[in-house]
């Protein structure tokens, strides 16, 4: 029996903060792939090596984690004043399907840095020294960010002295700026509820406050004393209890649902990537999982996330804009765990380490509003060439 050969797409392996994902030029993809649908999807699937019913995706780029199960295409933006149109698809690990409902801020560092090395950036727009800025549009959500990329002698800088807590070595800071990031695709407004703090009802399970936010990713943000936390959880304290990811999976279903994202607590099982839920409580001394003291006084608050069904091993770049907007409006969850009033940056304690993330926040006419949210995280290329990949189309 003939089997068609492999075929070969060039692509860049790259990390991005703590995630890391497989980067295309739109164009260097199969024809049938080059646009939306089951095509592009089975393609990307195989190449990451999903579905994996043993959850190793050995076949595959993937590395068995939701950080490291990612897909990236690029191209040049079709939109004025924009450098690049940046499409993120995460793969899912056991199940047969992409998600394509929300961005990764992880990755989003690495953006900037792969349209330069590939030439989708207009060389008169990127210094030989000094600092590219990197125009993205951020085609999922519909929402632009501002890439800030170190350049040395006309090649971007990927080494540096810049530290990201679940990042092991340092590397060159990028610094990214997420434009007007409440998600009003979904949901209308960024607190789709019209309220800073709800009461979620969860049935058989109970009834928990809530802050539900669109900003850099939807996401639920609850008290980790009434989930039964202390906000110093590990991915082992929560990743092995198959009973508590189903309470917390509930608890997600029942509030995608409140904040008009699905239209039935089924459809949730299809939109695994948003939105988040997460956990949040007021400073307390913790050991990192790597091992590194966090005392109390080294942050504002604690906040835990959960990313495709499992508690994040530090924390997603767009749940970080998420935890920026919130903590720096008063009167939410997040805010009131860092001890509310006005701010304009928070500092946060996750299972790796701590981060520190701003946002510009104003009441207009009743509305909360963010103009920008801005994190720092960094990137480098891994491995870069061609993938192989059975594919027919």
């Amino acid at each position: 029996m003939a089997h068609a050969p492999q075929i070969r797409i060039p692509a860049t392996y790259m990390r991005g903060g703590t995630s890391k994902g497989v980067f295309f030029v739109l164009q260097d993809l199969p024809e049938v792939a080059q646009q939306p649908g089951p095509a592009r999807d089975r393609l990307l699937m195989r190449v990451i090596g999903s579905p994996d019913p043993y959850g190793k995706q050995t076949d595959g780029m993937g590395a068995a984690t939701s950080s490291t199960s990612k897909s990236v295409i690029l191209s040049r933006s079709t939109r004025p004043d924009h450098d690049v149109d940046y499409l993120f698809g995460q793969v899912s690990i056991d199940k047969p399907f992409v998600d394509w409902s929300g961005n990764c801020g992880n990755l989003t560092a690495a953006v900037g840095p792969f349209a330069i090395r590939n030439g989708l950036i207009d060389p008169a727009r990127v210094p030989r020294d000094g600092i590219a800025i990197v125009r993205i549009w951020q085609a999922n959500i519909g929402k632009t960010i501002i890439s800030h990329v170190p350049m040395t002698a006309g090649e971007v800088q990927e080494t540096g002295d810049f530290e990201l807590d679940g990042v092991t070595f340092p590397a060159a800071e990028v610094r990214l700026e997420f434009m007007d990031p409440a998600d009003d695709a979904d949901g209308g407004s960024m607190f789709p509820t019209g309220q800073l703090v709800d009461v979620l009802e969860v049935p058989g399970i109970g009834s928990f406050q809530a802050t539900m936010i669109n900003s850099g990713i939807p996401t639920i943000f609850l008290n980790a004393e009434a989930l039964g936390f202390t906000g110093t959880e590990l991915q082992d304290d929560i990743n092995g209890d198959p009973a508590l990811l189903a309470k917390l999976e509930t608890i997600r279903a029942h509030g995608a649902l409140r904040m008009g994202l699905i239209k039935s607590v089924e459809e949730a099982a299809g939109r695994q990537h948003t939105p988040k839920v997460a956990w949040v409580a007021p400073p307390r001394d913790y050991t990192a999982s790597s091992g590194k003291k966090i005392g109390a006084g080294d942050v504002d608050l604690l906040v835990r996330a959960m990313s495709m069904g499992k508690l994040h091993h530090a924390m997603m770049g767009t749940a970080s804009v998420a935890i920026a907007t919130a903590g720096c409006v008063p009167g939410t969850l997040v805010n009131l765990a860092a001890g509310g009033g006005d701010r304009e940056a928070v500092r946060f304690g996750h299972p790796s380490g701590t981060l520190r993330v701003g946002s510009k926040a104003q009441l207009v006419d009743g509305q909360w509003t963010v103009t920008k949210a801005i994190m720092s995280r960094s990137a480098r290329v891994l491995m870069e060439g061609r993938v192989h990949v059975p594919f027919s189309g």
